[in-house]
């Protein structure tokens, strides 16, 4: 039976929360399980609208969904909830410019489907490594795949907030999607990036793989986040695909 832990904290800077995590493992339409972290963006009471808004909009659809491929299921949530913040910010002025990342994973068996709008992220850690399976949508990170700035320095980047993909930003949305195979002792981590801003991945893997009860583990994190500053809300959603296999 997999099993998981979701937390979203405001953090130590920020008088608003505008993340907002959903996690199910429990069949949701025709998904097994559904996890989604959405980080919003926009003054005043925008942001933290879009990201409650497009989380609930994609589970709604993906209830109603008649489609069993999980990046078709995916997709048109993604799609569906973007068409409906538009229309919300068209008719209401206060929440113009309004948008909001979103990072969205099911997992049936040991397959692993992400969908990925914005620079909220998704990682596997296990005790020998910890990889990110998404790419972020940001302008530093475009610097870093054409070379202009290595991973370090992007990190410290002045511009490193600025996305470039939303859900909300335009009348289409485009999501990125990746599968991969889960091994016997991964862990899944879906966060906002108030936390892979606040640590570093190896400190996220090591407090992954502490040993800790999953609730232990993501107060862990937003902790740790914390205490180095906690500048920005901070999500997290950890996933145990395998909690109740016998471990020889």
């Amino acid at each position: 039976m997999i099993q998981s832990f979701s937390i979203t904290d405001i953090g130590k800077r920020r008088k608003l929360n505008q993340d907002y995590v959903f996690s199910s493992v429990c069949p949701v339409g025709k998904l097994p399980n559904v996890f989604v972290v959405a980080d919003g963006m926009g003054g005043h009471n925008a942001g933290d609208y879009a990201s409650k808004c497009t989380v609930e909009k994609m589970e709604q659809k993906i209830r109603e969904s008649f489609e069993e491929n999980p990046v078709r299921v995916l997709r048109s949530a993604i799609e569906y909830a973007n068409d409906y913040i538009r229309r919300q910010a068209k008719e209401n002025a206060s929440l113009a410019g309004m948008g909001t990342t979103v990072v969205a994973a099911t997992v049936c068996g040991n397959v692993l489907d992400v969908a990925n709008v914005g620079d909220s992220r998704l990682y596997i850690a296990n005790d020998k490594e910890i990889r990110q399976i998404t790419r972020d949508h940001s302008l530093v990170e475009e610097m870093v795949r054409m070379g202009g700035i290595d991973k370090q320095a992007a990190k410290v980047h002045p511009d490193k907030n600025i996305i470039t993909r939303a859900v909300g930003a335009f009348d289409t949305v485009e999501a990125d999607f990746f599968q991969t195979v889960l091994q016997e002792g991964d862990i899944v981590l879906l966060c906002s990036d108030g936390l892979t801003n606040m640590l570093e991945d190896e400190e996220i893997r090591q407090i992954i793989c502490s040993g800790e009860s999953l609730r232990k583990r993501a107060e862990m994190l937003i902790d740790a986040a914390n205490n180095n500053g906690g500048k920005d809300n901070i999500s997290v959603i950890l996933v145990d695909p395998f909690a109740d296999e016998v471990k020889e």
